[in-house]
């Protein structure tokens, strides 16, 4: 989660008026259920909000309560299908602009037949309590992530043990009960306040892994599901983390390759493996020397992790690459570290949740070794990310509650889901959409050949976003004979920018929602 990700994934702007909704019917008995006020924008000008007391505890429903933030475009079609509860990932992500989102990106006639419901989940956003574990954690300048010394390795450690103290300190009462299990048991008393018998799902990335583990305690109670850029449940979290490493490693290189074949805008040379060194030293120079006192190595890193994630990122991040490296001029990554990089109190807060989530969610390592031992055996292939992710996870080996089990998710159970992968996603990999295919008997995997982008649906794709519109207007899918059931082309790739100034794509628009990290 970034700084202008993380704000527009903020609460909504919140206007005059009431709206309390209507009972309505969908397969069954449709209750009046929260008190929604009108909170519309200029972008989502529908857009409802509502809150929802949950208890802190399930196991402890007269307990203490907690309360989850919620949003809602209602729907305007006689045909009602019910709610489509959606999640952005993270965790951490925050839902309440997704649903302006997806109802305004979807097909007009299938979003009029949904009740578009987002959602805080439990301690982000606009929920109460919603978690700061250590205000200031990424200010800058961070000392390096990859840990050259013996010092640099201790102060990582030195920081990331505080984090988990802080969190262990603030949040004694709530760690506990910071996990995905816990989620899916707030989706289902979402479901109960709506009214509902069963529930529609739209979730990106980690929302894949809520979603998954919420039709794993409710298969009855799911009626549609869609799964975006799926994570592996087998390798929750140590080993997705891995996983991911590399594969950003690879996404870097292409647009490195990208940076070579605009040579005539960005005058970094024509050979990819020299761009590429040039990257290298550039982080290298910002190690000794930030950028306007605020973007070291590890900030030069925060930076472009979001080209990892979305290609239309490129073209601004490649001219902030070749201002410093050409011209000598820091301004545009300075820009660009404001624009992609610095965390607000939004991403801190997203922060704060993700590893809360993470740490409780399944085992980490405890033995600061087995790290050690790991990631540099994957940074000698895949020097990007690997230790920048790995001090973001660090915490985990000094989190202060014990760890759960990963769910199983493998379910025979579930009307067909729908699932969504590009080849060479970093944030999820590949892998994770295949394993789920296999996992959820009689899933239908959709996949964007040659993609590298993380989250492609209500991206810019026709071909993908037929098939969501399809399955969302009467549960149609594809059946194939291979590993996927159907495959789309990637869309072309980005052109260097001619203007900065114009409107946001609506891929853009996406994924500023979507964050990062996530």
């Amino acid at each position: 989660m970034k700084k202008r990700a993380a704000a527009l994934c903020g609460a909504a702007v919140v206007v005059a008026g009431t709206f309390t909704a209507v009972p309505a019917r969908a397969g069954g008995a449709y209750a009046t259920g929260p008190t929604w006020k009108e909170c519309g924008t200029a972008d989502y000008p529908t857009l409802q909000c509502a809150s929802l007391e949950v208890p802190l505890d399930h196991a402890d429903p007269g307990g203490r309560k907690i309360t989850l933030a919620l949003s809602r475009v209602p729907h305007t079609a006689k045909t009602f299908q019910g709610p489509l509860l959606v999640n952005p990932g993270g965790p951490g992500g925050s839902g309440l602009k997704l649903a302006g989102f997806v109802a305004s990106a979807l097909p007009r006639a299938v979003a009029a037949q949904y009740d578009v419901i987002g959602f805080d989940p439990r301690g982000v956003g606009a929920g109460k309590p919603a978690l700061n574990c250590a205000p200031g954690h990424f200010d800058p300048v961070r000392a390096a992530s990859v840990p050259a010394t013996t010092a640099v390795e201790q102060a990582g450690l030195t920081r990331a043990k505080s984090f988990a103290d802080a969190c262990g300190t603030k949040y004694a009462r709530e760690l506990p009960h910071m996990n995905t299990l816990s989620s899916a048991r707030d989706m289902d008393r979402i479901r109960r306040a709506l009214g509902a018998p069963r529930i529609n799902y739209f979730g990106y990335s980690y929302g894949t892994y809520l979603g998954a583990v919420y039709a794993k305690l409710h298969p009855d109670r799911v009626r549609r599901m869609v799964l975006d850029s799926v994570v592996d449940p087998t390798g929750v979290w140590y080993d997705d983390n891995l996983a991911q490493d590399s594969a950003f490693g690879d996404r870097h290189r292409a647009f490195m390759t990208w940076v070579a074949e605009h040579d005539a805008s960005y005058r970094l040379g024509t050979d990819p493996e020299k761009v590429e060194a040039k990257w290298y030293a550039m982080r290298t120079a910002l190690d000794k020397r930030p950028a306007g006192g605020t973007v070291g190595a590890a900030e030069l890193e925060d930076t472009f992790l979001p080209g990892g994630y979305y290609n239309g990122y490129w073209p601004y991040l490649a001219e902030a690459f070749a201002a410093y490296v050409g011209e000598k001029d820091p301004g545009p990554l300075i820009e660009a570290y404001e624009d992609f990089g610095a965390a607000d109190a939004a991403a801190e807060n997203g922060y704060s949740v993700y590893t809360a989530v993470q740490c409780r969610d399944a085992g980490w390592p405890r033995d600061w070794r087995q790290w050690r031992k790991d990631n540099w055996a994957v940074h000698a292939k895949a020097p990007f990310m690997t230790w920048n992710n790995a001090w973001y996870n660090a915490p985990c080996a000094f989190w202060p509650t014990a760890s759960l089990r990963p769910v199983d998710v493998a379910n025979t159970k579930l009307p067909p889901v729908l699932l969504f992968q590009a080849t060479h996603d970093a944030a999820t990999p590949y892998q994770g959409g295949a394993a789920v295919h296999r996992l959820l008997r009689g899933s239908s995997l959709v996949v964007e050949k040659n993609g590298g982008n993380h989250g492609i649906t209500l991206s810019g794709n026709t071909c993908l976003d037929e098939h969501l519109a399809a399955y969302l207007t009467d549960g149609t899918v594809p059946r194939g004979r291979g590993e996927a059931d159907a495959q789309c082309a990637a869309p072309p790739g980005p052109k260097p920018l001619v203007a900065k100034a114009g409107g946001q794509s609506r891929g853009s628009t996406l994924h500023r929602l979507l964050g990062f990290r996530g």
